[in-house]
């Protein structure tokens, strides 16, 4: 049997307000979503934490929705993805995790090292040009998620790539925001 309270003292430990582990739909990254903003405030958190919070909270887990669905891996093993909110030391880590193809990985990860070799007034630049940009029919998004996550970030955004198998590895995408105590 697992020892649930023992998991709730070392999610406690860690800071950690709320992970979810599982496949990600429209219902459930709102009811996530909502739950976080009444969590952030109750903290009585300014507005511009809670709104960036709560932002990229959004972002990373549609991203991950609209990845596994324009992939069609929207069932089996690698359709489920985990998403944890955490607060440590005055700052707000919003992480996600999911199964990547590797021959995605070289692409993301060069895209990931362009925003972080960017300062603030650059990301807003880039993401101007890019909502200038004529829609591409055939993509799910502007393409602007990842920019605007940068944009909210504190810090340069952190991620890895993990081996899973001959066929995916498995993402990992960590976001820093500054607020709260």
């Amino acid at each position: 049997m697992e020892n649930l309270l023992a998991l709730r003292k070392e999610l406690s430990e860690k800071g950690v307000l709320i992970s979810f582990n599982g496949s990600f739909n429209s219902g459930i990254i709102e009811e996530i979503g909502r739950a976080i903003r009444t969590y952030l405030k109750e903290e009585k958190l300014g507005r511009g934490i809670i709104s960036d919070v709560f932002a990229v909270y959004i972002e990373q887990t549609q991203n991950i929705r609209n990845y596994l669905a324009n992939n069609g891996i929207e069932t089996g093993p690698y359709s489920t993805a985990i998403v944890k909110i955490a607060r440590k030391n005055g700052m707000y880590t919003i992480s996600s995790g999911n199964s990547i193809r590797k021959e995605d990985v070289q692409k993301l990860s060069d895209y990931l090292e362009s925003l972080n070799g960017m300062d603030k007034k650059e990301l807003k630049q880039f993401y101007k040009r890019q909502l200038r940009k004529p829609a591409n029919p055939e993509a799910r998004s502007a393409g602007l998620g990842l920019i605007d996550i940068s944009r909210k970030a504190s810090k340069k955004l952190e991620f890895q790539f993990q081996h899973q198998d001959e066929a995916f590895d498995f993402f990992n995408l960590f976001v820093a925001v500054k607020g709260g105590v």
